[in-house]
This record gives C-alpha cells, structure tokens and sequence, in this order.
C-alpha cells in the first residue's frame, strides 16, 4: 500500500533512531480490525443485515448508515457540553483499494433504506445530494435561504438537512485545490454548524443553520496523493471519521436483502426520526440530550486518557484533534436509536470503539509500518519513564539512562522520549537545572520529574 510521503522534521514528533536501534523491530502489522462494539444497536444490525451474503464490509455499511441517520435526525436534537451545543452531524471518510474497497456497495442498503422511508413518511427523509461538489456556492445553492432572481423572488428551501454522499471524495479534494476555491472552507462551517454567508459580494446566496452530514469513498494512494499538509493541519482532516474497511468475503454472486426486511428496518428508522421530530424544521434546538452519571465518568475518564493522549505524531495528533466531538456525537446517535434522549454507558463505548477503529485507520494509511514501530517503541519508553518518576521523585539524565532503562537506550531514544513527554499538552514532565555544589566546574545538571 502506498504511504503519506515524509518531509524533513515530520517524523512523527520524535527523534529518529540510528539504524542499530531498529534490529529488533517488527514492521509487519494488520490492517486495521473494529471492535464488534461498534455494531451497536439498529446501526449494527443493519451493518450486518447488509453484509449476509455480500462481500460488503459490515462496518462501512453501518458507518454510512450512521452518517446518513445523523443527517435525517437534524438540529432539533442537541447536547450541550459547556458553552457549545453539539448536533449529531457526521463526516465520513470510507478508505480501501478500488475493487477491494466495496465503497459503493456499502451505500447500497442505505440507499434503499432511504427509498423505504421516503414511501412511508417522505417528510422524513433528508435531501441527498450524490452529483458531486464544485465551490462553495454550489452547496449553498442546495439549501439557500431564498434569493432574488431578476424580478423573481426565489422561495427558501425551509429543511436545511442534507447528506452529500460523494462517492469519488477525490473530486472534492481536486476542487480544493483550485486558486480561489472556498469548497473546503464551507465544508468545515457545515460541519460545524455555522451560517453560510456570501462568499463576495456579487453573490447574495446564503444558507442559515445547515445540517450537513458526508458520506465520502477514496482510495488510499487518492487520499494521500491529493490531501496536501494544509487540509491535514486546518482542521478539514480531522472532521472527518476515516475507516478502513474492505470486503469481507469473495463472493460470485452475492445476495440482496430482501425488500421485507428493508422495509422493517425502514419502519424502525421512522420511528426514530418522529421520536425526534425530524419534519419540524422550524424549531432547531428542541430536544435537550444529557449524560446519565456513569456515562458522564466514563467519558471523563476517556476524555482525561486516549481521547486526549498525544499519539506520538504531529501529523496523527493533527488529524485526530476532534475525537472527543465525534465520540459525542456518535452517542447522541445510539442513544437515539434506542429512542431515548439520556446518554448511558453503553452508548459511549460504542461511540469509543468507532473512535479506536479511527485512529488505527488513520495511523495504518498515513504512517508507514516502520515509523509506527519507531512510534511504538518511543511511546514504550516514555511510559516506562513515567512509571519510574512516579517512584523516585526527580532524575537526571544520566540515572534515567544507566537506572531506568538500564543503559540499554540510545541517546537519540532517550532524547526522543524527553522530547515527546515534555511537548504533550499539558506537558507530563517538566526540566529544572541546578548548580553543581560548592561553585563546581561545568555545566548545571538537568533534573526531569513528573509535571505537577
């Protein structure tokens, strides 16, 4: 598989061991593997509903279908977490090989999902767009708030819900690419929930609350040919959940679902979105969300660890940065579909799982096997050192070397765990220098203990 080229100084954060220290390193590893906690629900049952007899991936059909149910549900829902109100809007990124990927299978289900839903409740259903984006102008044109058209008054499109289902992602990234082109920029406010304004003031086109939800398919060499180091540090990667996910089986001739069983799962559906009341697209904000107790400590205790951990990679740190969010909002989605509006645990370690299945996607597509082994090890060390400042209190740098790891790490090891453990946010460790006793010749010694 092709992997995201490096830059000088983009190693990940740490220093690059010499050649001695990678001897003994593994650089074979799977592709990524979800957690069946993550086919929580009505999401997981159709996910594997989808999959019966088809060679289509179970976890792509159940991510597509979560995106496509957090569009339909709207902005009536909201969970507030301190002075920010999250909706349950999704980005998603679907990455495998062409002809192995089964991408556009795995909207197939959905799809027809969707045509049930429109035949029993067509007030229900979102808007979805599948012609492919252009600008920034473009999507605002799909859910305006009315405009003049010479002597013509153009009336608002009232239902701001949209799934764009963009089957060859790599279109939206070629349009980024273009002098001038805002499309990315948009697509960041969407997810954010933000008020489209007129890009210039020759176009008085504008889109108020919009909920836009994605459903996106690329290949790996697509992805990292053309996702160039500004959308993978301003914050347009990291909108986007990414999976790896390809067929799970070969089959000649597989099976479709039968029409009954999608018109069941389409009855459940509805269900859900009247829950919500998903046609009254006149009052946004009306549903309040909350945590019941444990969940609101667990996702503290995911928060305060993996949601927040450095992953040891400037690159990966960058494209994970908005974690906490999706798991959020993930949550907000199985609880939802068990229709109910209090948060429980188990919906959080649903959410989690997908998380996890994320960030070993992200990891596995833009970082090479060797650099995750040299990331591995270093993340290794820097925990064996924390554990050994936690007993001993403070140690400099030549204890660190011969009595916590023994004398058996490298300078450039050494220095890349102090590197890392003091870049984190908040720092983990801290460094104090003092003078050497009775105005001894050379330089302060250096003392490294754990950040209060």
């Amino acid at each position: 598989m092709q992997q995201a080229p490096q830059t000088a100084g983009q190693t990940n954060g740490l220093a690059k061991p010499q050649m001695d220290d990678l001897i003994d390193i593994d650089v074979h590893r799977n592709s990524p593997q979800p957690d069946p906690a993550c086919l929580y629900g009505l999401v997981g049952e159709i996910g594997r509903v989808g999959s019966e007899e088809t060679e289509t991936n179970s976890y792509a059909i159940a991510a597509n279908f979560m995106t496509y149910l957090s569009c339909a549900i709207g902005r009536g829902v909201y969970l507030p977490i301190g002075n920010t109100w999250h909706h349950p809007r999704m980005f998603l990124l679907h990455i495998g090989r062409s002809g192995r990927g089964r991408k556009g299978d795995a909207l197939s289900l959905v799809l027809r999902l969707d045509q049930a839903l429109r035949d029993i409740e067509p007030t229900l259903a979102p808007q979805i767009h599948r012609g492919g984006l252009s600008s920034r102008e473009g999507l605002v044109a799909l859910m305006h708030d009315g405009y003049q058209q010479g002597k013509n008054e153009i009336p608002p499109i009232e239902d701001k819900r949209l799934w764009v289902v963009e089957s060859e992602f790599a279109n939206v990234l070629h349009q980024g690419r273009r002098e001038g082109n805002t499309l990315s920029a948009a697509l960041r406010d969407c997810w954010d929930g933000v008020c489209l304004k007129p890009a210039t003031k020759s176009n008085r086109l504008y889109a108020s609350h919009p909920h836009v939800c994605l459903s996106g398919a690329i290949s790996p060499s697509e992805l990292i040919s053309l996702m160039n180091s500004r959308e993978l540090t301003n914050g347009f990667a990291n909108r986007f959940m990414m999976i790896w996910a390809e067929r799970s089986r070969i089959l000649p001739f597989p099976k479709a679902t039968s029409q009954s069983v999608v018109d069941e799962l389409a009855q459940r559906v509805c269900k859900i979105l009247r829950f919500v009341g998903a046609d009254n697209h006149e009052r946004r904000d009306r549903v309040r969300m909350e945590l019941a107790p444990q969940a609101h400590w667990l996702y503290s205790h995911l928060y305060r660890a993996e949601l927040s951990d450095d992953p040891g990679s400037e690159l990966i740190s960058a494209m994970l940065e908005r974690r906490a969010p999706m798991l959020l909002r993930m949550a907000m989605i199985f609880a939802l579909s068990d229709l109910q509006t209090q948060i429980n645990v188990t919906h959080i370690e649903a959410a989690a799982a997908w998380i996890r299945y994320a960030m070993k996607s992200v990891r596995y597509v833009f970082v090479s096997a060797t650099d995750e082994a040299k990331m591995s090890h270093a993340l290794h060390l820097a925990q064996k050192l924390l554990s050994y400042l936690e007993t001993h209190g403070k140690a400099s740098r030549s204890e660190i070397s011969s009595d916590c790891f023994k004398g058996k790490s490298s300078k450039a090891q050494i220095d890349s765990c102090l590197d890392y453990l003091l870049s984190t946010t908040p720092p983990k460790i801290c460094v104090e220098w003092q003078q050497r006793p009775n105005d001894a010749p050379g330089s302060p010694t250096r003392f490294y203990s754990l950040q209060a």
